[in-house]
């Protein structure tokens, strides 16, 4: 048995009561969190100025009142304030989110954590209680998720008008267009020269013409786009226009954690769209690789090209429209895009898009809590 040195056990007497006493101040002056305790009834029986400040009480107005004066007038008919005592005594502690009143009447959200207080017999003496306003984070995230389901709104609109030209242009002018190529070629056979050369000139532009009307449809509307993921998508994407319509070598990297939500799925899939068109018109490459991975909690595309590249001091200041409505794309989306060229060094586009959960259906449930 090892004895204690007697001038270390003198300091730790001496401690104890200058421990407490800093504790004490320590709780009291805390003014981010309201820390208080309860009697084993509930009745409030100690206050701190965290608390006087979240919850607009001066301890002398609050001191022995009940705690069910902070729920709002449906949670105290509903009984909340007991259940939350009597769930912290059968599981030690209870946390919860939901509304609070203050002494003026005017409520805040709240974090509230309520922990069971035994002393060393096991007899409950009452509960500590610590209470946070969440208002602002409540009302940051409620702001988020309405600019998420704008964004969500708004992708789905284009894409629903996108589908609408698509098959406006298939079902009419595309039909139109092969009509009068019929036509053409009927007539090439029945007139003289040199009217039939003629006429196989202007059939062959129409025939043209109707090759750029389809493949403009392709794009307005790429086939399977709502119904495969984005990998499925850009990997059929790039095979059908880069590696077979074009003719040029690409390569395509994944490593996504999760399949991204069918709003920002398309978001990247039309930005990496208009990147391989700035490629196919400007660049002059002879190959393209396209990347995608999951990064800081969204998804980072990269879309490299070997071709002639721009010089340096027109990164910032390339403003046709397909940068530009690659760049809105993405800052519309919360996220960011930029290109990096150098003369002879090709061009890479990178963008990031966040990859926030599906919004739920609106409930009541939080003004319930």
């Amino acid at each position: 048995m090892t004895l204690e040195p007697p001038h270390q056990k003198r300091r730790r007497k001496q401690a104890a009561p200058l421990s407490e006493a800093a504790f004490t101040l320590l709780v009291q002056g805390v003014r981010d969190y309201g820390i208080f305790m309860l009697d084993p009834q509930g009745y409030i029986i100690s206050w701190n100025a965290g608390a006087e400040r979240i919850k607009g009480y001066r301890a002398q107005d609050i001191l022995g009142q009940h705690f069910s004066a902070f729920y709002p007038p449906e949670d105290q008919a509903s009984g909340k304030p007991q259940w939350e005592l009597e769930t912290a005594v059968a599981e030690g502690s209870l946390e919860d989110e939901g509304w609070r009143v203050r002494q003026d009447g005017s409520r805040f959200w709240a974090n509230v954590v309520i922990t069971a207080l035994w002393d060393d017999q096991g007899v409950l003496q009452g509960f500590g209680k610590v209470t946070r306003d969440m208002s602002e984070r409540r009302a940051a995230q409620h702001a988020l998720t309405e600019r998420r389901r704008l964004f969500d709104h708004l992708v789905q609109a284009q894409e629903t008008e996108r589908r609408r030209i698509a098959w406006d242009v298939h079902d009419d002018s595309i039909q139109a267009m092969v009509a009068v190529a019929m036509r053409l070629e009927l007539l090439t056979d029945r007139v003289p020269e040199p009217f039939s050369a003629e006429l196989l000139r202007l059939d062959a532009s129409v025939r043209e013409a109707i090759t750029r009307l389809r493949s403009l449809t392709f794009r307005l509307h790429p086939p399977g786009i709502d119904r495969h993921g984005l990998v499925e998508g850009l990997s059929s994407h790039l095979e059908d226009v880069v590696g077979n319509a074009w003719g040029m070598a690409y390569a395509f990297e994944h490593e996504l954690d999760r399949e991204p939500t069918p709003e920002t799925a398309i978001t990247i899939f039309r930005i990496v769209q208009e990147a391989l068109l700035n490629v196919r018109k400007h660049a002059r490459a002879s190959r393209i690789d396209v990347r995608i991975g999951s990064t800081d909690g969204g998804v980072l595309t990269l879309v490299v090209d070997d071709g002639t590249g721009q010089p340096a001091s027109q990164d910032g200041a390339r403003s046709h429209f397909g940068v530009i409505e690659m760049r809105e794309r993405a800052e519309t989306a919360g996220g960011w895009w930029s290109v990096h060229s150098r003369p002879g060094a090709g061009t890479k586009v990178e963008f990031w898009l966040p990859d926030l959960p599906p919004i739920p259906a609106p409930t009541t449930s939080d003004d319930a809590a």
